[in-house]
């Protein structure tokens, strides 16, 4: 008789399974069975077919997955874990729907469809090991990991599992600080890392704590010009304010290994400032320092205070350089004043916050005619006021000359340049607004808001891959970014037809707005009906006059031809008027 060989293949399998399955089911069968059938159909069957993974085996509270790429297999783990925890985060802790997920790679039997083999088993083995909401990997999936994706894996050493003849070496993924309680610590960048936190205000007035959250952002700001530094964003570092978080905690979630934390006691004509450099890991102090001066040497302390930090992080720099990333930002202390306040109404996003941003900002002007900064933000709040790219067109012009003169009084500043590249976005001049955005990210790498503005003028040029990238380099700079970081990384997620993720990310904002067209356009291209219908009434309750033709040729920012057609098909398919 002939010999039947065995047909075998390498693949990267996953195996997932709820936690305390019985006991849900036992507590509440019918909302654990709705529940399950939802996540299934709108999280994970969408996420397998992008990573175009194969289900195996489908068990009533778990699954087997097929995958030809490693890459793919652990992404969409990560999308699955990360999807589920935002779908499940209203209902009660104890009635979630969470997931352990173990994946392995290595040779399997294939037989009728079916997997078999020790590559299986392992995966399965390193499911039952995976925290609840984690994901377990063996050493062969890490190896091939490595240098192609972000994700943080943490090696907790060779572990012995049932019926596997040798040890396997297990790494642990857990959600990050914005999905879950405690994750995984970020992986330390390859040079030193500083996270600032924000300075108390210790002069008693509630007022005053613009003034010692832009002593925080200068520091932050000067030390961020240097590319020997890895500098953790305003957003991310000011998420920890009020909250009795260890500083060893905050160092491990921001993945830093330095922490700057200090006070702004601001009386009368005078300012005392203390500042000390924390080792994250051992809390151990390695520098204190406090500077009495009056007021009208205030850009002195700030330069101080920064050059003696970076000196003691990565010892002698290039005096020129560091003169570069020092300079004072005004000669006026009334002018700065007014622009941390106009800055701070700015960050509110509301009308009424940005008409005051406007109005503090002519104030820095007008105390200080040459104020770079203050004219850049000023260009950026009034393009704001009127709607961003639905500005009337004269708004558009006038803040681009504003936003350029800007430029002209400091054209070492990144900062203008970014703005300068953002208002130029909304004036439809894209090639010159990448010129600034690229100059910004040039004269200073660590600014996160710098990086996500590179990242939406790329997608918008009609290169979403590039895009991307930048988009997530501007996440892992600042991993507590402000919600309209999700709306670009959405808007580059959808271009690359990754509906499932664009639709969540936009779910991640606090209040979709004016994304809520591109979140029905993700659930038409999905499929999913109910959701497509609910998103189309409330933007019509909203706007009753809403058509397509109006958002795309008055809103959409997209130059490509092919990607506005797929925007367009996404509203159609969600039952939008034309």
């Amino acid at each position: 008789m002939p010999v039947v060989r065995a047909e075998r293949r390498l693949a990267a399998i996953m195996a997932a399974d709820i936690v305390a399955y019985s006991r849900l089911i036992e507590t509440d069968e019918a909302r654990t069975l709705t529940a399950m059938r939802a996540i299934r159909s709108r999280i994970i069957e969408p996420l397998i077919a992008e990573h175009r993974g194969r289900v195996v085996k489908l068990m009533g509270d778990g699954a087997i997955v097929e995958f030809g790429s490693v890459v793919e297999a652990v992404a969409c783990a990560v999308a699955m874990q990360e999807g589920t925890a935002i779908h499940q985060r209203e209902v009660p802790p104890e009635s979630r729907i969470v997931y352990r997920i173990g994946i392995n790679v290595g040779d399997v039997v294939v037989d009728d469809g079916d997997l078999l083999g020790d590559g299986v088993n392992i995966a399965a083995r390193l499911e039952a090991l995976a925290e609840p909401g984690g994901i377990c990997i063996a050493d062969a999936v890490q190896k091939q990991l490595a240098g192609k994706t972000d994700f943080a894996f943490e090696d907790t050493g060779e572990r012995t599992l049932k019926n596997i003849a040798q040890p396997v070496r297990v790494w642990h993924w857990t959600r990050g600080p914005g999905l879950g309680e405690t994750g995984a610590p970020l992986a330390l960048p390859d040079r030193p890392s500083i996270a600032v936190l924000p300075f108390d205000n210790l002069g008693g007035q509630p007022e005053d704590t613009y003034f010692s959250d832009g002593i925080t952002e200068d520091i932050v700001t000067g030390l961020a010009h240097f590319r020997s530094l890895f500098v953790i964003a305003r957003n991310s570092s000011f998420a920890f304010r009020g909250k009795a978080t260890s500083l060893a905690e905050i160092g491990r979630q921001l993945g830093v290994s330095y922490l700057l934390e200090g006070s702004v006691r601001r009386a009368g004509a005078r300012v005392r400032i203390t500042a000390q450099l924390i080792e994250a890991a051992t809390s151990a102090h390695l520098w204190a320092e406090r500077y009495d001066r009056s007021l009208d040497d205030i850009f002195a302390v700030q330069d101080e205070v920064t050059t003696t930090i970076v000196s003691t992080l990565v010892g002698r720099i290039e005096d020129a350089k560091l003169k570069q990333s020092l300079r004072k930002p005004t000669v006026s202390l009334a002018a700065y004043d007014f622009l941390l306040r106009g800055i701070a109404r700015f960050r509110g996003y509301s009308e009424d916050d940005n008409r005051q941003a406007c109005t503090f900002l002519e104030k820095a002007i007008a105390n200080d005619p040459n104020y770079a900064l203050a004219h850049s933000y000023l260009a950026l709040a009034r393009i704001a006021l009127h709607g961003y790219g639905a500005a009337p067109l004269d708004t558009r012009r006038a803040s681009s000359v504003m936003a350029r003169h800007g430029v002209d009084l400091d054209p070492q500043e990144g900062v203008c340049h970014r703005i300068l590249g953002r208002v130029l976005l909304y004036a439809r001049e894209l090639d010159v607004a990448e010129h600034h955005a690229r100059r910004a990210v040039e004269l200073n790498p660590n600014d996160a808001d710098g990086a996500i503005s590179m990242g939406d003028l790329l997608v918008t040029k009609g290169h979403p891959v590039e895009g991307l990238a930048w988009t997530e380099k501007a996440m892992r700079l600042n991993p507590f970014h402000p919600p309209w970081y999700h709306a670009i990384h959405a808007k580059a997620l959808y271009s690359l037809q990754r509906f499932s993720e664009a639709a969540q990310a936009i779910k991640r904002m606090p209040s979709e707005g004016r994304w809520s067209s591109r979140l029905a356009a993700c659930y038409g291209q999905l499929g999913f009906e109910e959701e497509a219908r609910a998103e189309v009434a409330a933007i019509l309750r909203a706007k009753p006059d809403y058509s397509i033709n109006t958002f795309m040729n008055q809103i959409v920012l997209l130059e490509r031809p092919e990607d506005r057609e797929l925007l367009r098909e996404g509203l159609i398919k969600a039952g939008l008027p034309t």
